[in-house]
């Protein structure tokens, strides 16, 4: 579970980070990451999306269980002040989330940071 102060809550932290933040896409996800231009010492945050596209209730808070505690031991890891949005494609059937969101966030910070040393 991730930490209340990790919680991206704000729709306007969500669009900034969908709008201006790197992306990634892998099979049945797609990151965003906005690294802030400003230093502060915010902890990074995360945010889901999960369309009904995906499933039913169950199977929506399911997946968002699993990305959630795939995403808990790599915030700390991310920069301060980073906003991270995670956007659940249509899935199809079981496979591994945690390795799938570790690629996805390994990929995100690899893409920023070539970005940033531009």
């Amino acid at each position: 579970m991730l930490p209340q102060g990790a919680r991206l809550t704000a729709s306007s932290d969500f669009a900034r980070a969908t709008k201006s933040g790197v992306r990634v896409t892998t099979e049945h996800f797609v990151g965003y990451l906005y690294i802030s231009p400003v230093t502060n010492n915010d902890s990074a945050k995360c945010g889901l999306i999960i369309n009904k596209s995906v499933g039913g209730s169950v199977a929506r808070h399911r997946l968002a269980r699993k990305v959630r505690h795939a995403v808990a031991p790599t915030i700390s890891n991310l920069p301060t002040g980073s906003l991270l949005v995670i956007r659940a494609l249509k899935q199809d059937g079981d496979k591994n989330i945690a390795s799938e969101i570790l690629e996805l966030i390994s990929k995100l910070s690899a893409k920023s940071a070539k970005v940033a040393s531009k």
